[in-house]
């Protein structure tokens, strides 16, 4: 499924017929087409970005070839060849527990012009998105957010958190483990291989984890040509005893508050890390870096192991956010694709407005975590009931039911929702390190 090529798949023609009769066009902008430049632009634009250059257009190019491009078209406007709402989407797979990944319909760059708000465009787009990927045979949709209160409209909910990190090294003396293996530094140029290859491994066993790419790598590197502080980036790579490169941390350095030579702020573009004993080595270099005052990192866990690894725990500060939004399309596919941590026997009653995933569904989870859905028998008592998007976010473990049902999200009786929790204790946080 993740082979998919979307860039063949047809338009969805409800989503054509209402943005038509709004005398607006709906069509998919090929990247080796002259529309592309247009395309970005519009994409810029909606992300409060600089036009691009042309050294820009053609990385992005390179990058997004790939992707399915689509765009709604004012074409009675004084730039008709410029779309006034944007969308990408791709095939990719959701790493569901370690070692287990599901077909996943990834969405990226929504944007609708300021001058065509509250006309239907993003409706017509993000619904049309989700037929083409249901139709497909996709049992999820997902993306990563700006703003949080868009998406859960169309059935998207928070599945994975991430914190953003902050440490004060000046109070943060190091207590964690010793790393046996050696680090050095490595060069940018090497940075897309040496990031693809960790990664690869580390989103593999991490659930709500997804691949990366060449350009998101390259921009790690700060390699593309939007890389205003492309020669700052730095990179360390960690080789365990055995030789074997087990993770990478990319880095800025920046002045501190009052110039404070003293107190260098460390940026981390990417820390990946294969393995407990290469994530300790690559925060104790960032922590115990000469002239060095704080190292910010986002997208960490979120309860950071690093926190630990510390003499002062409130050295560490971190903040939690949503990050990675899913949306279920196939109940049975979606649930049966993960393990679970213990058995269970209900019947959740999904809601759905827009029917993909609407019914009542037997889930049976057997002593090994392997789980059978069906459609429930009309003659099963219906034990939970839960939204399509409350439903997303318990998948992969991240979220609790009984916390759902104490923001009244979820409803069943205390015992049931006491199995559900039990049954979806992940084997480890979910978490997504990278944006897409």
């Amino acid at each position: 499924m993740a082979t998919t090529d979307t860039r063949a798949l047809a338009l969805d023609a409800t989503s054509a017929a209402d943005l038509e009769a709004s005398g607006l066009e709906y069509a998919l902008v090929p990247a080796d087409h002259e529309g592309f430049e247009p395309f970005l632009r519009a994409v810029s634009r909606g992300f409060l970005g600089e036009d691009p250059s042309a050294d820009e257009v053609e990385s992005a190019r390179r990058a997004l070839t790939p992707r399915r491009l689509t765009g709604v078209f004012d074409r009675s406007g004084v730039a008709p060849e410029s779309p006034v709402a944007t969308v990408d989407s791709w095939a990719t797979e959701l790493t569901v527990s370690p070692g287990r990944t599901i077909p996943l319909w990834s969405i990226s760059a929504v944007t609708v012009a300021p001058t065509h708000r509250r006309r239907g465009i993003a409706r017509a787009m993000l619904t049309g998105e989700l037929r083409t990927a249901a139709a497909a045979g996709f049992p999820l949709a997902g993306l990563t957010v700006t703003e949080a209160t868009i998406y859960g409209r169309w059935g998207f909910s928070p599945a994975a958190w991430a914190s953003d990190v902050v440490v004060d090294t000046r109070r943060a003396r190091w207590t964690g483990p010793v790393a046996p293996g050696r680090l050095d530094f490595v060069s940018r140029e090497s940075l897309p291989e040496r990031l693809s290859r960790v990664h690869e491994r580390v989103r593999l066993e991490r659930p709500g984890s997804v691949p990366g790419w060449e350009g998101r790598w390259r921009g790690v590197a700060g390699l593309t040509p939007d890389a205003k502080d492309g020669n700052k980036v730095r990179a360390v790579s960690y080789r365990d005893a055995a030789g074997e490169e087990r993770g990478i941390l990319v880095y800025t350095l920046d002045p501190g508050p009052n110039d404070d030579y003293s107190a260098h702020v460390l940026s981390v573009r990417a820390l990946f890390a294969d393995g407990d004993e290469a994530a300790a080595a690559l925060w104790r270099f960032a922590i115990e870096h000469d002239l060095v005052g704080e190292v910010k990192a986002s997208l960490q866990p979120a309860v950071p192991p690093v926190q630990w690894m510390v003499a002062d725990r409130r050295a560490v500060t971190a903040t939690l956010t949503d990050h990675h939004w899913l949306r279920i399309l196939d109940v049975p596919a979606a649930l049966s694709a993960r393990r679970y941590a213990r058995a269970l026997d209900v019947v959740l009653r999904v809601e759905d407005p827009l029917g993909f995933a609407d019914g009542a569904w037997s889930l049976r989870v057997d002593a090994d975590g392997v789980a059978e859905v069906d459609a429930a028998p009309e003659s099963r008592d219906v034990d939970v009931e839960l939204s399509v998007g409350a439903l997303s976010s318990l998948l992969l473990g991240g979220a609790r039911a009984r916390e759902l049902a104490a923001a009244g999200l979820v409803r069943g009786s205390a015992q049931a929702l006491a199995a559900l929790d039990a049954a979806f204790v992940p084997d480890v946080a979910p978490l997504l390190d990278i944006w897409y």
